[in-house]
């Protein structure tokens, strides 16, 4: 498990001294957002099943948790969103990291299993982005125009299919290129929060690359100039670019910048939750309480922003920890 973890871990900093390098300016964690204390008797083993996009938040709030409980080990499978809920009803998982709401199909199974709905602590926020290749000149989108490049169904009303880059606006050698794109599996919560907020749950094209996880959208889209692709902005690198987005023709552009993700100007964001199995009469797994409450602390919010992601605002942190008692 050490070994993965290492890799994980030396995967996160690597991006994170990209960032620097880049001047992308990491978001300061709100000062009043309680400071984590230490208490006795925390060890044991669990299973988080759930996330390919938050697989290197919990790698790394598990290194910094493991700094106080040295005996606790919890193992991370990311293969999807939707490989949360029947992880946590089945018993083989504590934690369902999810980085969309779930289905209510999803709570319905849950609520038949236990009785009562499944716990969602919202961990941290999110701006979807949607990356072009790094010498791509094209700066925004309109979610319309995003709409007509993946989708066939066009529901935005766009007036014509976008397929080559022309298309979008681009014009010598990039006019007659054809735009290659690259998306999430749908066993993804990306891929059905891309399928929702852009598509308004509208029908994928046929030539949408579907990939494992995100850093593998990045990754095609680096070793190809003329594609496209989305995934969790944290997932960004040097290969890659953001694209502004507007929420329709006419309308402003906005990056998925903290204060635009809060402002909800930038229309893809998002909150990334972790869910759990929590009783009303009974108390909370005391690995799974402590867990959570690192997650939700200043250390524990210092490293989402760390690792490219959104801290939580200080109220929302308060609304979580509540949750928890």
């Amino acid at each position: 498990m050490f070994s993965i973890i290492n890799k994980r871990i030396l995967a996160v900093l690597v991006a994170v001294m990209f960032l620097v390098q880049t001047g992308v300016s990491q978001v300061e964690v709100d000062s009043r957002i309680p400071k984590y204390e230490k208490t006795s008797g925390i060890s044991g083993n669990a299973n988080s099943i759930g996330s390919d996009t938050m697989n290197n938040l919990m790698t790394l709030w598990l290194e910094g948790f493991r700094k106080y409980y040295p005996l606790v080990n919890i193992q991370i499978e990311g293969k999807g969103s939707s490989t949360a809920p029947p992880a946590l009803i089945e018993g083989t998982a504590q934690f369902g990291p999810m980085s969309r709401e779930m289905k209510s199909k999803e709570i319905d199974a849950f609520e038949k299993k236990y009785g009562f709905k499944p716990t969602a602590i919202r961990t941290s926020l999110d701006a979807l982005a949607i990356f072009a290749h790094k010498d791509n000149p094209l700066n925004c989108l309109t979610m319309e125009q995003a709409d007509a490049i993946f989708s066939k169904t066009r529901k935005r009303g766009y007036e014509k299919d976008i397929v080559t880059w022309g298309d979008a606006g681009l014009d010598g050698e990039w006019a007659n290129q054809p735009i290659r794109t690259f998306g999430r599996n749908s066993a993804s919560g990306t891929y059905g929060f891309f399928k929702g907020k852009v598509l308004k749950k509208g029908d994928y094209k046929n030539e949408v690359k579907e990939q494992p996880g995100s850093a593998s959208v990045v990754q095609g889209i680096t070793e190809d100039k003329f594609a496209i692709g989305y995934s969790g902005i944290g997932y960004i690198t040097s290969g890659v670019k953001v694209l502004e987005l507007a929420a329709k023709a006419g309308a402003d552009c906005y990056g998925g910048s903290y204060e635009n993700v809060v402002s909800k100007k930038y229309p893809l964001a998002r909150y990334l939750n972790l869910n759990i199995v929590n009783s009303p009469t009974k108390p909370l797994d005391p690995l799974v309480k402590e867990f959570l409450k690192y997650v939700l602390s200043y250390e524990g919010q210092e490293i989402v922003a760390k690792d490219g992601y959104l801290p939580l605002p200080y109220d929302v942190v308060m609304e979580e920890l509540e949750k928890l008692n």
